[in-house]
């Protein structure tokens, strides 16, 4: 008898991506393996892990539901199953318009999936779960990771920030921190299997702490990442302005394997704006964090969010926003259209921008940026970087002959492939001779090459060929150089 296959399909923020890792384990704890890659829903189990707030996002997932439907009536035993954010919210909904869904789970039970797929198998029937609160601590699960090198590793979950654009709050819930012991055991456990950079992940990142009454416990958890041998780089995402103490900013400059990169998300430059949006901080105060973060580490590449059209928004407003742009020199700005989603006070808001001006508007903002983006790049020329090699992250580099990677500001650079043998994992030293304004080039031959315990771990990974329930550990690519589709807010926009 053949194994039966399964394929998880990742919509949405950081958070779903590393829940979909957990999904995977889950299944191949449960004796699936997963389907080849360009399967397109030719497997046993097609489980879609949604978002609540990316635009369309119900449409799109009834539309793939829809083409799954003559699939499955030709497949008899495959199931297909709707998770994440989207689920928690629809519930019923969900079954009622997609009759042939087989499990509907939520935001906090997604332990409960190989037992809901069996139940629905044998009785016969669609089931639907969606806890209220949390059930287990998702890094309790078992996990399937994408990469040998990198990996998520999740602080806590939820936020208790009210913003109006926002719906993650009421399907993700309160926040929820892990014990520190737990976080830090887990990164020991990571390292232990090869892996050299890790991420700290949280929808509110550096509010932990909140549930104990430590407002130091963020920068404390920081510095004792340093002290873990054999863990190379660290980083975090997302963090929010109103939280982001001096104490942390020391953590970062004072601790060598914390990286000198910060996403921050701005969302607007106008103070009227911001209190419409209730982000409890003001264009002030927020450029006042990027100044010291820069007194304290002079190469810090910086990036941001963005909503361009909120409610009310003036051009005097945008404008605002613009001032802080042009102040911040963010190395990298995600922008976001504004777009009404169902469930959020913002969608109720009087003064509803028009498309065309809010359009406008946003193209101004991403020539703005992209002006910013190259100049920033440029003073990077003739800077001497060390590049974790990558996988994956350059499109062209079979056609150019280079290798792609991240230099420790997380800016993406393509370099001449050494003579050596490199492998993901492994650190090259550079020299940046050309910049763009989404990545860096070094063209010339490469300094040092320094083969890792990170390379071993994706080496032995590969070869091997991936049977059973093995679980691996690692994370997809880190730094997304493109941005995502249009979003409004949610788990990575805070």
């Amino acid at each position: 008898m053949s194994e039966k296959t399964y394929e998880v399909r990742t919509y949405g923020c950081q958070m779903n991506v590393h829940d979909s890792e957990r999904l995977s384990g889950l299944l191949e704890g449960a004796g699936y393996v997963r389907a080849p890659e360009g399967a397109d829903g030719d497997a046993d189990v097609v489980v879609f892990n949604t978002c609540a707030v990316r635009e369309n996002a119900d449409n799109k997932l009834y539309g793939n539901l829809g083409r799954l439907a003559p699939m499955k009536t030709k497949r008899p035993g495959m199931q297909i199953a709707v998770g994440g954010c989207l689920a928690q919210k629809d519930r019923d909904t969900i079954v009622k318009k997609a009759p042939w869904v087989d499990v509907v789970f939520g935001t906090h039970n997604i332990g409960k999936l190989p037992v809901l797929l069996e139940r629905a198998r044998v009785q016969e029937e669609a089931q639907v779960e969606i806890a209220e609160s949390l059930e287990a601590f998702p890094s309790t699960l078992p996990t399937r990771r994408e990469s040998a090198y990198a990996a998520w590793v999740s602080i806590s979950v939820g936020c208790n920030n009210t913003c109006t654009f926002c719906i993650v709050p009421a399907l993700r819930g309160k926040e929820k921190d892990r014990r520190t012991g737990d976080i830090l055991a887990e990164i020991e456990a990571l390292v232990a299997e090869g892996v050299s950079e890790i991420t700290l992940l949280g929808q509110n990142v550096n509010a932990y702490g909140s549930d104990i009454g430590d407002r130091e416990a963020f920068s404390k958890l920081l510095r004792a990442c340093g002290t873990i041998e054999g863990l190379e780089r660290v980083r975090f995402t997302s963090p929010h302005p109103r939280d982001f103490t001096d104490d942390v900013i020391a953590a970062m400059a004072e601790t060598p394997n914390v990286m000198p990169q910060l996403h921050m998300p701005l969302q607007s430059g106008s103070d009227t704006v911001l209190k419409a949006m209730r982000r409890s901080y003001r264009q002030e105060r927020f450029l006042g964090i990027i100044e010291k973060v820069r007194a304290a580490m002079p190469h810090a590449a910086i990036s941001t969010d963005i909503i361009v059209g909120f409610p009310g928004e003036t051009e005097e407003d945008f404008e605002q926003t613009m001032h802080t742009v042009r102040e911040a020199r963010f190395a990298q700005a995600f922008t976001f259209q504004y777009s009404k989603r169902p469930g959020t006070p913002a969608a109720t808001m009087e003064n509803q921008i028009p498309k065309e001006v809010v359009q406008e508007r946003y193209v101004r903002l991403v020539a703005l940026q992209e002006e910013i983006s190259w100049e920033e790049n440029k003073k990077q020329v003739g800077r001497t970087v060390d590049v974790m090699v990558a996988e994956g992250e350059g499109r062209k580099d079979g056609a150019t002959h280079r290798l792609s990677g991240r230099a420790p500001d997380n800016r993406l650079v393509h370099f001449t492939k050494p003579d050596q043998d490199v492998r993901p994992g492994d650190v090259v030293t550079v020299e940046i001779t050309y910049a763009a304004p989404h990545h860096l080039l070094a063209e010339g031959p490469s300094k040092a090459v320094r083969r890792t315990r990170a390379g071993d771990a994706w080496e032995q990974r590969t070869a091997q060929p991936q049977q059973g329930a093995g679980v691996l550990l690692g994370l997809p690519k880190i730094g997304v150089p493109e941005p995502l589709p249009a979003v409004t807010g949610g788990c990575s926009v805070q």
